[in-house]
């Protein structure tokens, strides 16, 4: 750990005050809770306020990128920092362009600007990624999966890997590249970096036999012909290799094997890393979240964590507010969980909804531009497969209580589905209200937001006094 002694920067120290002022006014107003405007504020006075902040960090910054499980992976990964003793700053609500990293470091310092963390951790989005890797000082920087989501943000999946990459660069020496080999694409992107670290999952029982409709990279990155798949895991993520042998999936160095769902308790699996192995507990269900798991190992084992710690953070961690949240609503429970694109979905719907667990389910749908404007992903989702599920008996058929500004349209695609449509209740207060009213006691509401629906859904559940703000971290 190096040493820091800091010369008084007269800029720097105004962009702070004015960004604890904003921050202030932002949560007395009621206006949010200021994890964006503090960001904004500080880079108008200051430009280089990321950069100068960064370089006071000893320890280094960590970038989590990647379409799906960003804010769970960073969580679970501070999780693991904290065992080990380690104090990172990261931006826990979810504010992950460059002016939610600023604001985040900028909250962590002093009005001298000492930062009180030892490594920042963040979050970014796919396209702020380069600009915050040539900013911060990303000792690690990782790549989850890169599925089709806000097509009306980002267009076509191949520019987004393209626009990761050219971040690699911005790296210092002995910079560490962290990507999930069971992605195609993702994977590809290792060519251009030395060196990368490879994550991803050995498991032939979870095969789901068939690359679904909405498998976005499933075609060799380097010639165009289509990947052959020893094992589909979700989506196009999964162990392939190219017919002609030009690409296929890289050797892990990180690995999950002997991995056993048990549906809404988690899932256990045997961790392997280049320092060993050790069996491993997650309490967040599905194995979308074993991936998560699997990248915050691969993120603190390159870090320097020992594999015991990051074992006992794993199991310890309880998941990121209405990513994967339950929330005990008086003698009834709401289980938020985010939905943003097909694939995501998808998984939601198998580990859940298809089961007899979910009997009561309020979905919402957005289209702000968190959310993305183009919601023609609905119909991309297999909505089919949960109807089977309930004309063979495998799931309750209460109907789905459907809310969000685009109600209309998911109710549509419901009844296309032939599946039951309850109430339709567009305001998202009055949805989780109601639907929390028809929920037997003893029983959970699961909820299934966007966003946008899911932050206002949790602020309704927090003045009803049954959370916290989504800004308190607890």
């Amino acid at each position: 750990m190096r040493a820091m002694s800091f010369v008084p920067d007269l800029r720097l120290l105004a962009s702070i005050g004015a960004a604890r002022a904003a921050q202030l006014a932002s949560r007395t107003l009621k206006r949010g809770g200021g994890s964006t405007i503090p960001g904004v504020v500080a880079r108008r006075v200051d430009p280089k306020v990321l950069k100068k902040l960064s370089k006071r960090l000893t320890l280094g910054s960590v970038a989590v990128t990647g379409t799906n499980g960003k804010t769970t992976t960073t969580r679970m990964i501070g999780k693991i920092l904290q065992t080990a003793g380690v104090r990172a700053v990261n931006n826990s609500t979810g504010a992950n362009l460059v002016t939610g990293v600023t604001a985040a470091l900028v909250s962590d310092s002093s009005l001298s600007g000492k930062p009180s963390s030892g490594m920042g951790l963040f979050e970014v989005d796919e396209a702020s990624i380069p600009r915050v890797a040539a900013e911060a000082e990303l000792k690690i920087l990782a790549v989850l999966n890169l599925f089709r989501d806000q097509l009306d943000r980002y267009g076509e999946l191949a520019y987004t890997g393209k626009v990761i990459a050219s971040a690699f660069a911005d790296l210092p020496r002995g910079g560490a590249v962290v990507l999930n080999a069971d992605d195609p694409l993702v994977a590809s992107l290792g060519r251009s970096t030395g060196g990368p670290v490879f994550y991803g999952v050995d498991e032939p029982d979870l095969d789901t036999g068939r690359l679904q409709h909405v498998a976005d990279s499933k075609d060799c990155p380097i010639c165009g012909t289509p990947l052959d798949y020893a094992a589909v895991y979700m989506g196009h993520v999964g162990v392939y290799g190219c017919p002609t042998g030009d690409f296929s999936r890289p050797p892990l160095d990180y690995r999950a094997s002997r991995v056993r769902p048990e549906g809404a308790r988690g899932s256990s699996f045997l961790l392997t890393t280049p320092k060993g192995e050790r069996e491993a507990k997650i309490s967040l269900p599905g194995l979308y979240n074993v991936y998560n798991a699997l990248a915050a190992a691969a993120v603190a084992g390159e870090a320097g964590v020992g594999l015991e710690d990051i074992v006992r953070g794993i199991g310890e961690f309880g998941g990121a507010f209405g990513r994967v949240e339950r929330i005990e609503a008086g003698d009834r429970e709401a289980f938020l969980l985010l939905i943003k694109n097909p694939v995501g979905f998808n998984e939601i719907l198998r580990t859940f909804v298809t089961g007899a667990e979910a009997k009561n389910v309020l979905i919402a749908i957005n289209d702000n531009d968190a959310d993305g404007r183009d919601v023609s992903w609905l119909w991309d989702v297999d909505f089919e497969m949960l109807a089977e599920a309930r004309a063979a008996g495998k799931a309750d058929a209460a109907p789905f209580t459907v809310s969000g500004i685009r109600a209309g349209d998911m109710a549509v695609r419901l009844k296309y589905a032939e599946l039951p449509v309850g109430e339709v209740v567009p305001d998202r207060e009055e949805a989780i209200k109601m639907a929390l009213q028809s929920t037997p006691p003893g029983e959970t509401l699961y909820v299934l937001p966007t966003y946008t629906a899911m932050l206002e859904i949790r602020k309704a559940l927090s003045d009803m006094g049954y959370t916290h703000p989504f800004w308190e971290d607890r």
